[in-house]
């Protein structure tokens, strides 16, 4: 156990810094397509989400392949952690918009810091105790649809606020 706690907490150093990091990089590219299909090509709800998915789902190839012996549930429950992490991303940052009425950048962060934080912790705790693993290939569908959405909607997003930057959807 000790060695999942420091590999999970490992996970959410990594997926902060990569995460942040990626926040730049398709400027940083000068535009790039393919580095906008894993990192924001704008400041819209839906692609902030990335920060969270392809840095954990990077992470998890790291992650699996060494702890999966010892831990069987954990290709499982990382799908469900990556799930809960990304999807925690609208669902703080709607929460707290709708209560104070605009963006506030701490609030912002936190509210990345937060979302990976879950999604770890939960992990942890379902590697621990195999309740996602009933679902894997439900899981695994969902991650796998994660990954053609945010392919197909960088580019071609639908006409949905969430696909819009806060400021912009909200006017």
């Amino acid at each position: 156990m000790k060695i999942l706690k420091r590999r999970a907490i490992g996970g959410i150093v990594f997926v902060l810094a990569i995460g942040t990091l990626s926040h730049f990089l398709y400027e940083w590219t000068g535009q790039n397509y393919v580095a906008g299909l894993f990192t924001p090509v704008n400041e819209s709800i839906w692609e902030h989400m990335k920060l969270v998915f392809f840095p954990m789902l990077l992470y998890s190839l790291f992650m699996i392949p060494g702890l999966k012996g010892k831990f069987p549930c954990l290709p499982s429950a990382y799908c469900f952690g990556m799930l809960l992490g990304t999807l925690l991303v609208p669902v703080l940052f709607y929460a707290y918009y709708f209560v104070i009425g605009r963006d506030v950048f701490f609030l912002d962060l936190a509210t990345f810091a937060a979302s990976v934080i879950l999604g770890y912790t939960a992990v942890y705790k379902l590697t621990l105790n195999c309740r996602a693993k009933a679902f894997s290939w439900l899981l695994y569908a969902l991650v796998a649809m994660g990954i053609v959405c945010f392919m197909i909607f960088s580019y071609n997003p639908p006409p949905l606020a969430i696909f819009t930057p806060p400021s912009a959807s909200f006017s």
